[in-house]
């Protein structure tokens, strides 16, 4: 049976120690993004040489495309301490009282999955990131008061998916917005065969090539795809990466030319075959296909759009001709279309 999980954004503790051990450490190091690697350098190299803390930062993007390897480059280029949590783990203010108030100069304080912070605990941030203070309300009831609490100067690095959830007030604090696009193949290209090195694959480049293409634009899924097609090679090809060697591989986990894995096929052969092309909601086709509607949203709608076979409209999702054609499904006519009739 396939490996469910090639894609999935969630990620096992195992993974995310193989993960952690090919992420670059340095600026330089890091592949693609090129415009937001010059954007960072400049806005370091300055921090630097005023001895300050530099700008708060807010990283968007799918999953996947380096926003937590980003900021911990930040930290490491800084030479400053660096600090993780999520917005999931900030359940009440003094989880984050607690961190801000061990918080030391200019250190970089990365808060991962930020558009899901509480609306207390986001309100609570305004004050860090703006005045560099934190409020403590100390007693409760009538005698209740407010103490603010300076805290050094510090940089704020933010990750989300969902750049729409984050309100304009948090948004505003962030000195620099960067958006994160999808790699081209020549960049995983690049990366697969850095992360080959380190592992210790023999690769040729035509194999990195294979896996390149078929790693929808992500990082996580080119590293994810090298590990299947080494365990492959390791087995049946005498431990070397080779082109065929990686399609035979890549063929064999149903990853087809463009990456796309078997929920991606579910998603639109629902909508090509079940719903004629669209349009359809969302949430009709989470419950069709068993998936979460967030899921779906997050990690494979931006892909599918990206390559031309999915279009979001006020009415609902709607395929492509584009889609039709390469799923090989005949056109009936939308929904849409048959309700005029």
């Amino acid at each position: 049976m396939r490996e469910r999980g090639i894609i999935s954004p969630t990620l096992r503790e195992d993974e995310r120690q193989y993960e952690a051990s090919l992420r670059p450490q340095r600026l330089a190091e890091f592949v693609g993004q090129a415009r937001i690697k010059e954007v960072l350098a400049i806005a370091i190299e300055a921090a630097k040489q005023r001895g300050e803390a530099m700008d708060h930062v807010l990283l968007c993007g799918p999953p996947g495309l380096g926003k937590t390897t980003l900021a911990s480059i930040i930290a490491r280029e800084l030479e400053v301490p660096f600090e993780q949590t999520s917005g999931p783990v900030l359940q009440k203010k003094l989880d984050l009282t607690g961190i801000l108030s061990h918080i030391r100069p200019r250190q970089v304080f990365f808060i991962d999955e930020i558009h899901r912070l509480l609306p207390d605990i986001e309100e609570m941030l305004y004050a860090a990131l703006e005045d560099f203070r934190v409020d403590i309300l100390i007693g409760s009831g009538p005698g209740a008061r407010t103490h603010s609490l300076p805290i050094p100067r510090f940089t704020a690095i933010g990750a989300t998916t969902r750049q729409g959830l984050i309100g304009g007030p948090l948004r505003g604090r962030f000195g620099l917005v960067l958006r994160l696009g999808h790699y081209t193949p020549e960049e995983l290209q690049q990366i697969v065969l850095r992360s080959a090195r380190i592992l210790g694959v023999e690769i040729d480049e035509a194999g990195a090539r294979e896996i390149a293409q078929r790693s929808r634009g992500t990082p996580r899924v080119a590293n994810r795809l090298l590990r299947r097609v080494r365990d492959y090679a390791q087995v049946r090809a005498q431990g070397r990466i080779t082109e065929e060697v990686a399609r035979t591989a890549l063929d064999l986990l149903e990853v087809d030319r463009y990456g796309l894995d078997e929920i991606d096929q579910k998603i639109m052969l629902t909508i090509l075959e079940k719903y004629g092309g669209g349009p359809v909601g969302l949430n009709t086709i989470a419950a069709s296909i068993d998936e979460q509607a967030e899921t779906i949203e997050e990690v494979y709608e931006p892909y599918l759009m990206q390559l031309g076979f999915l279009d979001r409209t006020p009415r609902g999702r709607v395929a492509t001709d584009r889609a039709f054609e390469y799923f090989g499904v005949p056109r009936r006519g939308s929904r849409l279309q048959r309700s005029l009739f």
